[in-house]
């Protein structure tokens, strides 16, 4: 079993050359900011720091956070806050789904932070937006971006009863690297639950990050596990250090090497692979679903 690595600080890497982010607020931009402060909701676009919002809010498109913005789990690449979350707020489906329908998206993504108080995990929360939705917007494809559940496999069904169009569960990283970046999640956990949920019949999902210290050997090693527990969807994307707090970026892969995966994830049988220096879990996550 692997040990945790010492988190060694460096000055901060310059960004590569390849790496062009348009900031822009443009009306799609301020109306999802409109949005998310009237009805009180939060975006991972925004907890996570995504070097993407701008694009993707400006096409109107965001990743709504369900089961408010303090995580349980303190995973050392993520800017999402850590700390005791509030009490669920069983009003938030509805929220959700009235800002679903005010944008009048043809594809939903919901994803949470970590609620491991919980007893389910936030499974009932997340099966009750994904209804809210499907009621104010019925034709709106809906995926639901999951943490593990501490392997509880009937929270798994509990979200998977409320028929998502794609499950997603990012396994973030290389299983050498897990007992030092995600120290509260376990890597063989992650492959069951979409192994899980792909033999229950549903569309599975999964990305990872690239940078913090990993092989290229043992990135497709993670894509041939993905592929064999029933995965279908891959998104790889570089890593990015949110403060100099967080696991340092160890090395930045090149345009060419994410070509290079993509075909490689492609060879083992994926259907869509998207692979790229700003590739996130939820990027071009419509596409994806139209596939």
């Amino acid at each position: 079993m692997s040990r945790p690595i010492p988190m060694v600080q460096e000055p901060r890497p310059r960004l590569p050359a390849w790496f062009k982010v348009r900031v822009h607020e443009g009306p799609g931009y301020r109306e999802i900011r409109r949005l998310t402060t009237e009805l009180n909701l939060h975006t991972i676009c925004e907890e996570a720091r995504c070097p993407n919002v701008w694009e993707c809010w400006n096409s109107r498109t965001a990743t709504f956070l369900i089961l408010g913005d303090i995580c349980t789990r303190r995973c050392r690449y993520c800017a999402v806050t850590t700390g005791r979350p509030h009490p669920p707020d069983d009003a938030e489906p509805e929220r959700v789904a009235s800002a679903v329908k005010a944008l009048g998206l043809r594809h939903a993504v919901l994803t949470s932070v970590n609620r491991d108080e919980l007893p389910d995990g936030g499974a009932r929360m997340f099966a009750e937006t994904i209804r809210a939705v499907r009621r104010e917007l019925p034709a709106c494809t809906i995926e639901v971006l999951i943490p593990d559940f501490l392997g509880e496999e009937s929270a798994l069904q509990t979200v998977l009863a409320a028929r998502p169009d794609i499950l997603n569960h990012n396994i973030e990283t290389v299983p050498r690297l897990f007992p030092s970046v995600r120290p509260q999640g376990r890597y063989e956990r992650s492959v069951e639950l979409l192994r899980g949920a792909s033999s229950r019949g549903a569309l599975t999902k999964s990305g990872l990050m690239v940078g913090l210290g990993e092989s290229m050997e043992e990135v497709v090693a993670v894509l041939r596990d993905l592929r064999a527990a029933g995965c279908s969807i891959a998104s790889v994307g570089q890593y990015l250090q949110p403060t100099r707090a967080h696991w340092p970026v160890q090395r930045f892969y090149k345009p060419e090497e994410f070509q290079q995966l993509k075909e490689e994830g492609l060879s083992l049988g994926f259907r869509h692979v998207e692979s790229g220096p700003l590739v996130r879990s939820s990027y071009h996550a419509a596409q994806q679903a139209s596939l």
